[in-house]
């Protein structure tokens, strides 16, 4: 039995749906539930459907100015302590609780090295954007683990390590940066909602990992 669900907990109440079926899960957190050994994570994003012209790219990394970029609403607890770490602290660690109607999320991406990937909402917009996701967590399992290596297009950081998010991304060297960027371009396709599916698109990778 295979159930696409939001939240592990969704099923911890049902036994046997709990401990017998592949669970598909927006929320693959390991400290609530999550088996990576039988469950698969899924990228939880506002759906775009179709081919993604037009959504993708920026400019050349050289292009990039701003180390590191985070805006969004408040939501968890890893969201709260990089506001009070380094909301209005650091010009290279630029931090947001929420944009102005005259600014846009995907532009702004756009211009950054290395963007916050909201592991538990829209993960797949630092992707489109080219901007390397940094993904901030202890038990979260990254989408397509089980098929895509993640170490080589993202940076993970403990979350006792938010203090130190500058020095870790600074002392990584620009040659190892432009390895991750290339890398991201390489997996944006795993990413995609198309409709009807596509060879390698988040459909088929959902299904290979089940």
């Amino acid at each position: 039995m295979t159930s696409l669900i939001e939240g592990s907990s969704t099923s911890s109440h049902v036994p046997q749906l709990f401990h017998n079926s592949v669970r598909v899960l927006c929320n693959a957190n390991t400290s609530e539930g999550f088996n990576p050994s039988k469950d698969a994570s899924f990228p939880k994003t506002h759906l775009r459907i179709g081919e993604i012209s037009g959504l993708i790219g920026g400019p050349s990394p050289s292009s990039r100015s701003i180390l590191a970029y985070f805006a969004g609403h408040l939501h968890g607890h890893i969201k709260l302590l990089l506001l009070e770490q380094w909301k209005n602290k650091d010009e290279d660690v630029q931090v947001y609780d929420s944009l102005s109607e005259k600014e846009s999320y995907r532009e702004m991406l756009k211009k950054r090295k290395y963007c916050y990937a909201k592991v538990d909402t829209k993960l797949r917009s630092p992707e489109y954007a080219e901007c390397v996701p940094v993904l901030i967590s202890d038990h979260y399992v990254p989408p397509f683990s089980d098929i895509l290596n993640w170490k080589s297009f993202s940076v993970q950081i403990p979350v006792k390590d938010i203090a130190n998010i500058k020095r870790i991304l600074m002392g990584i060297s620009q040659t190892q940066y432009l390895r991750m960027h290339r890398r991201v371009k390489q997996v944006q396709k795993h990413f995609v909602v198309n409709g009807p599916p596509k060879r390698f698109d988040v459909s088929h990778m959902t299904l290979y990992s089940i």
